[in-house]
């Protein structure tokens, strides 16, 4: 009797318990862990200029062009000959133009940029002076004092030997660029220009302007025209010629 009890009590415990009934704690299942490899890829040396600007600023056309002119200039580096771009920028519209240049002055390629500014001359005449300025800030940036004075005197040429829009937004640019750039016969052209338009006599001078104009012409050494940048936005011109 005693045996059969525990042969019974044995079978019990052997027998396998249904995890429904299991009350003690469940063991938490393991999960296999995997290890992803990350493989550092380096690309080759680049310049530090940006990538090309697609979309609603550059068209194809402007694109296609920027690349055609950088390929013309890379191979007439190994030769003496100077290539024509005329007729990779004749054929585009006034707004790919202006976007091939303003691209080309972004990353700084000022060389191709004046080929270009020169086309935009031909074909539309007297460009903004917002322009200007632009191509002004590229040139000093890149301390191409020369084409800066140029480009000045070219901006006297297109003005017929008359004045300049002093109203205009680029005037400020123009003048900060060429005075940064340390040119004082660029920096006194402009002013007469400015005198030529009626600027300080037939309206008024804008303050900021005259601030900057006097303190880069004092600094370039022109202390007498500082003197009178300064009487003109009075409105005293003709006190300071008697």
């Amino acid at each position: 009797m005693a045996s059969s009890t525990l042969h019974q009590n044995l079978a019990f415990l052997l027998k396998p318990v249904n995890p429904i009934y299991n009350t003690g704690p469940r063991p938490r299942p393991t999960r296999a862990t995997t290890t992803t490899a990350y493989v550092a890829i380096r690309c080759g040396p680049r310049s530090n200029r940006g990538p090309l600007m697609k979309g609603r600023i550059l068209s194809i056309e402007a694109i296609n062009a920027i690349q055609a002119l950088k390929r013309a200039h890379k191979s007439s580096s190994s030769s003496s000959t100077t290539p024509d771009y005329s007729p990779l920028l004749s054929r585009l519209l006034k707004s790919d133009l202006l976007a091939t240049l303003r691209e080309l002055l972004r990353q700084d390629h000022c060389a191709l940029a004046l080929h270009a500014f020169s086309a935009v001359r031909s074909e539309y005449h007297n460009p903004d002076l917002s322009l200007y300025a632009d191509v002004a800030s590229a040139l000093a940036r890149n301390r191409m004092v020369e084409d800066l004075d140029r480009l000045i005197c070219d901006l006297e040429t297109d003005c017929g030997g008359g004045g300049i829009q002093c109203d205009d937004k680029g005037l400020i640019r123009l003048i900060k660029a060429v005075i940064g750039a340390d040119r004082r016969e660029s920096t006194v052209r402009i002013y007469e220009m400015m005198k030529r338009s009626g600027w300080g006599s037939t309206f008024e001078a804008d303050e900021y302007v005259v601030k900057v104009l006097s303190k880069g012409l004092r600094r370039l050494g022109e202390e007498s025209l500082a003197v009178e940048v300064k009487w003109l936005s009075r409105g005293n011109l003709e006190k300071l010629r008697v």
